[in-house]
C-alpha cells in the first residue's frame, strides 16, 4: 500500500476519508491536510480536495495556488460561486464559510502558510495571478 505521504488528489482524499485522517492528515514536510468540500458551480455536485492548512485564530487557512499556474484551482472558483463549504479535519466534518483574506490580513497569513510550505513563495513568483489565501470560518 502506498504511503499517504506519496498520495495527492483523489487517492489522497479517499484514503483520508476512509481512515478519518489517520492516514493522510500528516503529509509531506510536516504539513497537515484538511479535506475541503465545495459544490461544483456547473455540475452542482460535491467536490473534495486535500489541502495543506494551518489554524489561525479559530479559523483555517488554505492557499489557492495550483502550483503557481495562471489559472486558479477549480475548488477556488467553486467557492467564489458558493462560499458555503464543508471541511473535514481528521474525523471532524463541519460546515464553514469561505472567504478570501483581505489585502490587510493577507501578508501575515501568507507568511504563516509559507512557513509550512515554502514553495508558495516560488509559486507566486511564477505567475502573474495574485495567489489568494482563503479563510475557512466554522459555522456555529
Amino acid at each position: 500500500m502506498t504511503s499517504a505521504i506519496e498520495l495527492h488528489g483523489p487517492p489522497h482524499v479517499a484514503r483520508y476519508l476512509e481512515t478519518d485522517g489517520e492516514d493522510g492528515f500528516h503529509w509531506r514536510n510536516g504539513t497537515e491536510i484538511l479535506i475541503l468540500f465545495t459544490t461544483g458551480r456547473k455540475s452542482g455536485e460535491e467536490r473534495s480536495h486535500a489541502l495543506i492548512f494551518r489554524e489561525h485564530d479559530g479559523d483555517y487557512l488554505v492557499v489557492a495556488s495550483k502550483g503557481g499556474t495562471e489559472a486558479p484551482p477549480a475548488w477556488f472558483v467553486n467557492l467564489l460561486a458558493d462560499p458555503d463549504v464543508e471541511v473535514q479535519i481528521k474525523g471532524d466534518r463541519f460546515a464553514a464559510t469561505a472567504r478570501v483574506a483581505t489585502s490587510d490580513e493577507k501578508p501575515a497569513l501568507w507568511t504563516k502558510m509559507a512557513e509550512v510550505w515554502p514553495d508558495y513563495d516560488e509559486y507566486q513568483k511564477n505567475t502573474s495571478r495574485e495567489i489568494p489565501v482563503v479563510v475557512l470560518e466554522r459555522k456555529a
